[in-house]
């Protein structure tokens, strides 16, 4: 009888269940994520001699998923060495991961979102982050091979610009290109460009911001493609291209399938000192024919039109799905992301949108034949040009063939070099700090 009471009173504990365990690694970070039907609650600590990060996972049972964990690691993760899961006591699944380096933890639940239910999200960040201008100046001895095969040519009398350390010369790319009236006009102009020998002053640095990743899939096309597969093959594409080009380096900001919240986008142009941002994306919509690209730049006053503020609030919905600590305050990426008086930047982006539509325009059909603008959030640098550019369809099953094919991507990552190259002919950059171009 009392054992019945005692049932009555405190009913059977139902453990949780870690329905999807997920390892994202990257240079950046490596993510780890635990996906449940309710919140999971959770501590962890740090032991040292080797360094170690010990997760405790309360209420939860030690099911197949967590016991596969470990196998998820692989070996090049460059944070986790190893993973161990065992019971640590009743009800409590202890997760130690063994670390190569030092490393700052971010951990945090995440509310159910786009595909997911319930995450705690596990980011290993370096105690000691790269710098990533550092690492662009550290590749090999670009300023020689630009020496062997000149291509920026300085302006014969150019036009200054006055700041606060003094007049900055202005560099050119090659001559601007006069307007596209045929095949052979365009022919004609790239082999004035390349016939004309040119002084190097700096290296020009693009951006290429490869959308979705990690967590945040994208569009999926009807045959299954995911759109962050796709854009990080094109942006991996357009960098090879760029970094063929003397004067010019790419620099992706994420070089993998791993996920990057907007604003990081955003900031890691910023400590680059790109000149220009270009994210790439592939486009969906609820009707299958609709096909075309398109290319997009920030606004201050509001979408041009409702097709530009849906995909832009599409777009922005990103940092939900892959997922973004909201506890964390940095001041400058909220600066960042808040500073919209930027109208001359807006002016330039559009100029480049313009050119880099221009090209597209050679590849695919346009799906608008100008620039459209909207609030999207990783367009939001207030000192570097920034356009996205969407490929094409992927929910046009013709466009998400071409989409995989690896000849219809060099042809896209073609035509949004052409673009660039002709935007920087007529608008060059300005030449800075030397430490860009050591």
């Amino acid at each position: 009888m009392i054992a019945v009471l005692l049932a009555a009173a405190y009913p059977a504990f139902s453990a949780e269940k870690v329905l999807a365990s997920r390892v994202w690694p990257a240079q950046e970070y490596t993510r780890v994520t635990f996906e449940s039907a309710h919140p999971l609650r959770h501590h962890f600590f740090f032991l040292s001699d080797p360094e170690r990060l010990v997760l405790d996972l309360e209420g939860v049972d030690l099911d197949e998923e967590l016991k596969a964990l470990p196998a998820k690691v692989g070996d090049d993760d460059p944070y986790i060495r190893s993973v161990r899961v065992a019971l640590n006591r009743p009800n409590v699944v202890r997760v130690v991961f063994d670390l190569r380096t030092e490393v700052k933890p971010s951990v945090f639940p995440l509310a159910p979102a786009g595909e997911y239910k319930n995450r705690l999200v596990l980011d290993l960040y370096p105690a000691r982050p790269a710098d990533p201008l550092l690492a662009l100046v550290q590749q090999p001895d670009p300023i020689r091979e630009m020496a062997q095969a000149p291509v920026l040519q300085a302006a014969p009398e150019p036009a200054a610009s006055a700041t606060a350390g003094g007049t900055l010369p202005v560099v050119k790319l090659s001559p601007p290109a006069a307007p596209k009236a045929d095949g052979a006009t365009k022919a004609a102009d790239t082999a004035m460009a390349d016939a004309r020998p040119a002084k190097v002053d700096r290296l020009v640095i693009i951006a290429i911001d490869a959308g979705h990743g990690g967590e945040d899939p994208g569009a999926r096309g009807r045959g299954g493609t995911r759109e962050k597969n796709v854009t990080l093959a094109i942006a991996r594409r357009l960098k090879a291209l760029m970094d063929r080009e003397p004067g010019m380096r790419g620099v992706l900001v994420r070089d993998g399938d791993y996920f990057v919240p907007l604003a990081q986008r955003v900031a890691k142009a910023r400590r680059l000192h790109a000149d220009l941002f270009v994210s790439i994306h592939a486009d969906a919509f609820v009707r299958p024919d609709a096909r075309g690209s398109s290319v997009f730049a920030l606004s201050e006053r509001g979408a041009t039109s409702t097709a530009a503020r849906l995909l832009a609030q599409r777009e922005n919905q990103s940092d939900l799905i892959g997922g973004v600590n909201l506890d964390v305050k940095d001041p400058v990426l909220a600066r960042t992301l808040l500073d919209l008086s930027q109208t001359a930047t807006i002016n330039d982006s559009l100029k480049l949108g313009k050119a880099v539509l221009t090209e597209l325009g050679d590849v695919n059909d346009l799906h608008k034949g100008r620039v459209e603008q909207a609030g999207f959030a990783v367009l939001k640098a207030p000192d570097v040009p920034s356009i996205l550019v969407e490929t094409a369809f992927i929910s046009n099953p013709e466009e998400e063939k071409r989409l995989k094919d690896s000849a219809y991507q060099d042809k896209i990552a073609g035509a949004v070099l052409g673009g660039i190259k002709r935007y920087l002919a007529q608008n060059p950059p300005l030449a800075r700090s030397r430490i860009a171009s050591r």
